[in-house]
């Protein structure tokens, strides 16, 4: 049986991503007490009809101190033969506070001593133990609910046999790094188009950026170290049985040459990779 186990800070979409899975065929489960975990196999074992596919969301509104035992009640899990991927979702502070400020709700842990900020930061230490046993961490910040849902289906409900999906993103650091990526290359030291008063206005998907960047050596070195370095290494994470491989890319504000070099490197890579993709998390905002 595969189990699917969805965790996260409140607002991050965990919601969104048990309903996409829903509609995939999985039995779900939303706010499983973590303690019931040990007792599933044989729960599942019981009933006549086992579900092949199901997943589970476990949060914050767990029994205190429960999950701290987490990585040992998984650890029972894989010992007895199921099939477990651990799924964590997150937001930065600022957009979760954001999300609670458009929906109205109440988060979990707020009281009348504690606010809505410093909820969520206790929230993030209370679920670091299910944090650090993701196999798939998604920052959901820059993404809209159907975002989720397909990221979800992609990462999880991806048809058997096929490669691994390569997902190649640019973004600013001036926005924060993507906690989701595997690998994250800074190109903040190439020549920068912002500084060109004529080219400010246009970004890196458009001809003059192109055109300015791509006659720079600097930028073509750039270029041939991150093919090198891909050319080499994707085959290898593949061949290990990945699923999902991320690869940022980062400039100051995510407008120009991260944007270049990572649809530079996007399209050379499917032209040598089945299943690649390619996101501009600052030109989507």
């Amino acid at each position: 049986m595969k189990l699917i186990i969805i965790s996260g800070r409140s607002g991050s979409g965990k919601s969104s991503a048990l309903h996409a899975l829903e509609d995939e065929g999985f039995y779900c489960v939303d706010n499983l007490p973590a303690s019931m975990l040990k007792d599933l196999p044989v729960s599942l074992k019981s009933g006549s009809d086992e579900p092949p596919k199901m997943a589970v969301s476990i949060d914050v509104r767990n029994v205190p101190g429960s999950l701290e035992h987490f990585p040992s009640l998984l650890a029972n899990l894989k010992d007895q033969g199921i099939n477990c991927q651990v799924v964590f979702l997150d937001a930065d502070s600022n957009t979760l506070m954001k999300r609670y400020s458009s929906t109205r709700r109440k988060h979990p842990l707020s009281n009348d001593t504690t606010s809505l900020i410093e909820a969520i930061n206790l929230e993030k230490q209370l679920l670091a133990p299910l944090a650090e046993e993701a196999d798939i961490r998604i920052d959901t910040s820059p993404l809209s609910v159907h975002d989720i849902r397909q990221q979800i289906c992609q990462r999880i409900c991806g048809e058997a046999g096929k490669s691994m999906t390569l997902m190649i993103q640019s973004f600013g650091f001036k926005h924060g790094t993507p906690t989701d990526a595997d690998f994250i290359f800074d190109v903040r030291c190439l020549p920068n188009p912002f500084w060109v008063e004529s080219l400010r206005p246009y970004n890196g998907l458009e001809q003059p950026v192109q055109d300015f960047l791509s006659s720079e050596p600097e930028v073509n070195d750039m270029l041939d170290d991150l093919k090198a370095f891909a050319e080499k290494w994707v085959p290898r994470f593949e061949s290990g049985q990945r699923s999902y491989l991320t690869i940022a890319i980062g400039c100051t504000g995510g407008q120009h040459r991260s944007v270049f070099i990572s649809e530079y490197l996007g399209q050379w890579l499917k032209e040598r990779f089945e299943r690649v993709q390619v996101r501009h998390r600052e030109l989507s905002r």
